[in-house]
């Protein structure tokens, strides 16, 4: 049975705080919609729906995004700076400034975060 085996998928989906997801086992496919509360949580649904091996084939996944304001939240790293976010989530480390100037609420330097603050990623 595929929800067996997709069950720590579906309990990831829970973990990022889904919601309204529908799960049904048509023609040999699972089928999984829900909503989850940022793009950020989204995109690490599917990262990790990839992880399964014949996924592509196996599942068939439509999960669309509560909010719009921000890409997600992200608890910062030992090791990472701004820079280095910006080039991950935003694809260019000179966009670290839309990240600091997202979060001047918690953060009052560029150059001084600490791991374990959460933070917001802008949209991309």
């Amino acid at each position: 049975m595929l929800k067996e085996k997709y069950q720590s998928l579906l309990n990831y989906g829970t973990s990022l705080n889904m919601k309204n997801v529908q799960v049904t086992e048509e023609a040999g496919k699972l089928h999984i919609k829900g909503l989850a509360p940022y793009a950020f949580d989204k995109d690490r649904f599917w990262d990790k729906a990839k992880t399964f091996a014949n996924w592509d084939k196996e599942v068939a996944i439509n999960i669309g995004v509560e909010k719009t304001d921000a890409y997600g939240f992200y608890t910062i790293q030992a090791g990472d700076t701004l820079s280095k976010l910006a080039k991950g989530h935003l694809g260019d480390a000179k966009r670290y400034m839309e990240i600091f100037n997202l979060n001047t609420d918690k953060l009052k330097d560029p150059d001084k975060i600490m791991a374990g603050q959460t933070i917001k990623l802008p949209p991309k």
